[in-house]
């Protein structure tokens, strides 16, 4: 994977990225690691045939604990491993998330629970282990990724849209508490990005011919289209950014 651009503020910076072993975490594992940061990640599986490959390419190897996310203790424990090892964390990337489909009639509370628990509670948790290190920093940048499907109002997926929401209000008010702090909060919102995943379960060609027709640029996005934009929401090229909802969809939906 190619980078097309360098943010030197981001050598040696300790990055904390979820589910930074698989689909677009990945990407942005080796991104980062591009650009010169020490990177930790976790992963609920084993990711360590990606760190000896990206240790084989870069010659660094990505610090990995294997953490299901759901679980906050073991959550804010591997932070803390990070911190141990990398310093302070300065980048936070929450990038774990699950939508699978599902049925408004037929949720049930533990379905309900599990999806906010992943999509939401984690972001949560996740920020409030990182902003304690950042204050003591002088600062950094928390990037949350959430979706341009609730932006769509699509159907299909209700409890992941309902917690994509709710990161965005998250953000924004992280953004007006910790900015005294300059610690910075962004959300991210990519389109449909053709993940391994995607393309295993979801992707057809009507429906990606029907989400192109609403896209204004006509190229489908892969994982690597979305690491530039959260190097430059992570590095100092944006430090007077912070609490805005930043969209990678090729058009699809319009801000402002």
């Amino acid at each position: 994977m190619s980078v097309n651009a360098t943010f030197h503020d981001l050598k040696d910076k300790s990055v904390f990225i979820t589910g930074g072993g698989a689909g677009i975490g990945a990407f942005l594992t080796e991104g980062f690691l591009q650009q010169g940061a020490k990177v930790a990640f976790v992963q609920r599986s084993d990711s360590t045939e990606f760190c000896d490959e990206m240790e084989q390419k870069h010659g660094v190897r990505p610090l990995f604990i294997k953490c299901d996310i759901t679980d906050i203790a073991a959550l804010k424990a591997a932070m803390q491993q990070a911190t141990a090892a990398h310093g302070p964390i300065t980048a936070l990337v929450n990038n774990a998330a699950n939508d699978k489909r599902h049925e408004t009639l037929e949720v049930e509370e533990e379905f309900w629970d599990w999806m906010q628990d992943i999509n939401l509670k984690a972001y949560f948790f996740a920020c409030q282990e990182a902003i304690k290190g950042m204050k003591d920093a002088g600062g950094g940048s928390i990037i949350n990724f959430t979706s341009i499907s609730y932006m769509m109002g699509n159907a299909g997926y209700p409890a992941y849209t309902t917690a994509n929401s709710g990161i965005n209000g998250m953000t924004r008010s992280l953004a007006r508490e910790f900015g005294p702090d300059r610690i910075r909060v962004n959300a991210l919102a990519p389109g449909w990005v053709l993940t391994d995943k995607q393309k295993e379960m979801w992707v057809t060609p009507e429906a990606l011919d029907e989400h192109l027709g609403r896209q204004c640029l006509k190229d489908t996005l892969g994982p690597e289209d979305i690491v530039g934009t959260t190097l430059f929401m992570a590095s100092d090229a944006s430090k007077m950014m912070t609490g805005q909802a930043m969209v990678v969809d090729g058009g699809v939906v319009v801000t402002g």
